[in-house]
């Protein structure tokens, strides 16, 4: 009897083992990681100091996380799919969200063509007025203010710079990271949760399950071994 409930209790075992949610594979540990850029504010670094500001990262997308600090996390940002061009970097630790997967859509592709007005030529007599005015086009990667002014922080055939513009750009957002969060949510899987579910039920329930399955079964080992006990000294004693 005794050694049936100690395989008993085994199997109990194994089975809460195997009832509990096995832990969440980070897709970081296998492969990319990327962080979130939740709003505007969010500064593109050539280095790791406040001084070393670059341009403002496109809201709603992200960077590629190459190594993490306290402070800053080396980025990436782009890709090098001509005419895009990656540029790497740094962004302030605080100031980003690392994600546990990989975005659709990581990256804000964006170009943008300018007109340029360029003098006329022939001492006003309006000769070589074919090419007073040309356009260039140039792939987007954020903005600063110097000032009052703003201006674009751009690429164009193999160099980066800025270049002024009278507006902010307006682009399509990227909904990623609220589709995520949405579908969290819907599957129970709330982000402030304390820990994952299975099959409906919390892991620290399926735990304190199991300690008291585990428990009950030890106290009948206990009881059935004291009586056992008593048995054999009322036996010997006769």
């Amino acid at each position: 009897m005794i050694a049936a409930m100690k395989r008993f209790l085994l199997v109990l075992t194994i089975l809460c083992l195997l009832l509990l949610p096995a832990p969440s594979l980070n897709v970081s540990a296998v492969g990319e990681r990327y962080a979130f850029v939740p709003d505007g504010d969010v500064w593109f670094y050539a280095g790791e100091t406040e001084s070393s500001r670059v341009f403002l990262l496109p809201k709603t997308y992200y960077v590629k996380i190459l190594s993490e600090g306290s402070m800053y996390c080396r980025v990436e940002y782009l890709s090098d799919e001509p005419p895009y061009q990656k540029i790497t970097g740094y962004c302030r630790t605080e100031d980003i969200i690392p994600v546990d997967y990989i975005p659709v859509r990581p990256y804000l592709k964006k170009q943008i063509t300018l007109s340029y007005s360029l003098p006329v030529s022939g001492g006003g007599n309006g000769l070589g007025g074919s090419f007073s005015s040309v356009e260039k086009t140039f792939v987007y990667y954020g903005q600063r203010y110097d000032g009052a002014k703003l201006y674009y922080y751009v690429l164009s055939e193999g160099t980066f710079d800025y270049i002024p513009a009278d507006e902010e750009l307006s682009y399509e957002e990227n909904t990623d990271y609220l589709e995520y969060i949405a579908s969290q949510q819907t599957a129970g899987n709330d982000v402030t949760d304390a820990g994952p579910t299975s099959g409906g039920l919390n892991a620290a329930v399926i735990v304190v399950i199991c300690i008291a399955c585990a428990a009950a079964v030890a106290v009948a080992v206990f009881v059935i071994r004291g009586k056992k006990s008593v048995q054999d000294d009322e036996t010997s004693e006769e």
